[in-house]
């Protein structure tokens, strides 16, 4: 049974609130809570020309796609926007200066995507160690054999673990880990971080993590200085043994750099949740890649994570409008 949004009881007096919903795919029991109070525009698709043209006269919208949110977006609403939030945790499409400067409050979903996009990393870390996709390309081939050396992977007992970004996600993902037996958790980042002295993580700069980790997990914020993080030379100080997880966003690896290391070994086998571009072009060469798990962007794709983040999403916009303040506000 579907649950419903836990949508708190917010007053607006005798006025209605206009809001706008830019995609169309969740449930309508979702927009149904919304307009027991408010007007509720919701547009059809994705496409940023519909958005603009329903936008205006809109005092909260719900962003719920990966287009550009930016100053042309607040000019086509007018004045009266009150606030946007969007429904990721990642808000690298956002133009946070122009809301700042318009004074227009800003919301996102920062804790709820933790817990499954740590889930993914580790799905993607299994996978690409043990050669998942290469052993069912094998079967398709005709290719199984039948010997004790054959598509040997890479252990996870014993092993060093470097997390790059130790926030709400990297700290999941070494709650996931566990389980594991590992024997090192090493994490990089702006500066230490006291939750990681409880977890037992071990801050280095970034060469001396890539060096020593057999799995190195992305988990940062795509920023200009994350950029390209992971490039031709950044990959050549990692072990040939060693396995690249990205959970992050697709532009913090040079891909080009990383189907290179892949073909030529210079790193064992990577797992992706992200790309850039996304969409992936389905002629790109890390789809050719027998040793790269590449999955479209799944981190918080379950029945549960869009319940909860819609619902945050939902109460930031009308906490706002009811005189408050956003229930998860994003800050630079």
């Amino acid at each position: 049974m579907l649950r419903k949004p836990q949508i708190e009881q917010y007053s607006f007096g005798a006025k209605r609130p206009k809001l706008l919903v830019t995609c169309s795919d969740i449930p309508g029991s979702y927009v149904d809570l919304l307009r027991e109070k408010c007007d509720v525009t919701v547009c059809s698709g994705t496409n940023r020309a519909e958005i603009l043209r329903s936008v205006p006269g809109a005092d909260g919208i719900l962003w719920l796609t990966a287009d550009r949110l930016d100053g042309e977006v607040l000019d086509a609403a007018g004045s009266q926007l009150a606030v946007v939030s969007t429904m990721t945790s990642g808000m690298d499409y956002v133009e946070a200066d122009e809301f700042a400067r318009r004074r227009i409050a800003l919301g996102h979903t920062p804790t709820v995507v933790n817990g499954p996009v740590a889930d993914i990393a580790i799905g993607l870390m299994l996978a690409a160690a043990r050669r998942f996709h290469e052993g069912r390309q094998k079967i398709a081939a005709g290719q199984w054999e039948m010997r004790p050396q054959w598509m040997l992977g890479q252990d996870v007992p014993g092993s060093t673990i470097g997390i790059i970004g130790f926030g709400g996600i990297g700290q999941t993902i070494r709650k996931r880990l566990q389980g594991f037996d590992i024997a090192r958790c090493l994490y990089t980042g702006r500066s230490r971080k006291p939750e990681a002295d409880l977890a037992g993580a071990e801050f280095v700069e970034l060469p001396t993590l890539l060096r020593e980790s057999d799995f190195v997990f992305i988990a940062c914020p795509l920023t200009s200085e994350t950029v390209n993080m992971i490039n031709r030379e950044t990959l050549a100080m990692m072990k040939p043994s060693s396995v690249l997880i990205n959970v992050a966003r697709g532009g913090i690896v040079d891909q080009p750099a990383l189907v290179e290391a892949l073909r030529n070994g210079t790193i064992f086998a990577a797992g992706l949740d992200v790309m850039s571009p996304e969409p992936l072009n389905p002629e790109d060469p890390l789809l050719t890649l027998p040793n790269c798990i590449v999955v479209p962007h799944l981190g918080t794709a379950t029945q549960r994570s869009l319940l909860d983040m819609f619902t945050i999403t939902a109460n930031n916009v009308l906490s706002v409008l009811a005189g408050g303040q956003p229930v998860a506000p994003f800050r630079k």
